[in-house]
């Protein structure tokens, strides 16, 4: 099969194992799903050989190495989901920013934005086949390479998540910069915030017709916002995205899962859970009785073992895992960890969850 064959989004291998997808509709499951964010990350030896040397935002460019990174811990551990590599910071690029990612530092924007009138060097209409077109043709690329053995995710950073990186400039403890903004200048906050939301509308769509079989909204910043801020400048957004998402590919005939991943906003776990995802996703300071109870067992559950319980031996590991599938139950429930993974991480107790999470999974199942 030619190269240009592969890459049209058409005729892509049957899937085998819808285990994820179902869990994310709340059906039945044979084991509960399990993926971790950042499963494509430095953790893995291979990972950072094939980004040696590599600039980072090159490296996302290229659909042929995010093919391979996203296909890497696949190759490993029967993860029940893939999700494409890439980074939340293409959306500010697309609309016209310069981002860097400086190696000791972190992903760096050269010229923040300071003042409202800032806003005017945005780009107003993005043509999101233009700017990010790379990111469609890699999830094409993977998904017929990925065989039909599990789904593909894609992703996106929210609204509010964007905004503070494109203020702060980079990353920040206490993101002064931005909040300054929502407290002296909120007309123009709910100006980007909107412009922010109209590109990642189009560009979830542009996912889903690339083969994205499942979409992920990135709200990693939700926690330095209280309750009241959280509800003005980000919930809006995160329900408009996903009924704008939703109600355009009903229009196509299609219906994509969507999770909503607000780290450290268990304060609006019940809002979240009233927002049209089906999956509200959870980092590691929730308790996962209360989710269930507190989401009425409305949508499914995602996460939320702490990353760092994977420095403990792996029979550690297996009680932890054990536990937090006793919480959550089996069903509408998708395993994964409170947050990404960290780079100092040993595989080895990577596949140790994996295999914790089927192996107990399957058992309470069978004694239903």
């Amino acid at each position: 099969m030619s190269k240009d064959v592969l890459i049209l989004p058409k005729d892509f291998p049957q899937l085998q194992n819808d285990t994820f997808l179902r869990a994310a509709r709340g059906e039945e499951t044979q084991h509960v799903p399990v993926w971790c964010m950042r499963q494509a990350g430095r953790y893995l030896p291979e990972f950072r050989e094939s980004r040696a040397g590599k600039d980072f935002f090159e490296t996302c460019r290229s659909p042929e190495a995010c093919c391979e990174l996203t296909l890497q811990p696949l190759r490993r551990f029967p993860f029940d989901a893939a999700i494409i590599f890439s980074d939340i910071l293409v959306v500010p690029q697309a609309m016209g920013m310069d981002v860097q990612m400086v190696a000791g530092k972190g992903p760096t924007f050269p010229e923040p934005l300071k003042e409202p009138e800032d806003l005017q060097r945005l780009r107003v209409k993005v043509d999101v086949d233009k700017e990010l077109g790379y990111v469609f043709k890699a999830i094409t690329l993977t998904r017929h390479n990925l065989e039909g053995k599990v789904p593909l995710i894609g992703f996106t950073g929210a609204p509010w998540t964007l905004m503070s990186y494109m203020i702060e400039g980079g990353g920040s403890t206490t993101h002064a910069k931005a909040k300054r903004w929502l407290y002296r200048h909120p007309e123009a906050s709910h100006m980007l915030l909107r412009m922010l939301t109209d590109v990642i509308v189009e560009y979830l769509l542009g996912q889903v017709a690339a083969g994205a079989q499942a979409l992920q909204v990135f709200e990693s910043h939700a926690g330095i916002l209280g309750p009241v801020e959280f509800k003005e400048f980000s919930l809006p957004y995160l329900r408009d995205i996903a009924r704008r998402v939703k109600d355009k590919l009903k229009e196509a005939g299609q219906d994509v899962p969507m999770i909503a991943f607000a780290k450290d906003a268990h304060y609006a776990l019940e809002d979240l859970s009233q927002s049209h995802y089906e999956v509200v996703g959870l980092d590691w300071t929730i308790d996962p009785r209360s989710a269930r109870e507190r989401t009425g067992g409305k949508i499914s559950l995602q996460g939320n073992m702490d990353p760092c319980a994977l420095y403990a031996p792996k029979d550690r590991i297996s009680e932890t895992v054990k536990k937090m599938l006793e919480g959550f139950g089996t069903r509408g429930y998708i395993a994964n960890l409170g947050h990404g993974l960290y780079p100092d991480m040993d595989p080895e107790n990577v596949g140790a969850f994996v295999e914790a999470v089927h192996q107990h999974s399957k058992q309470m199942i069978k004694q239903m």
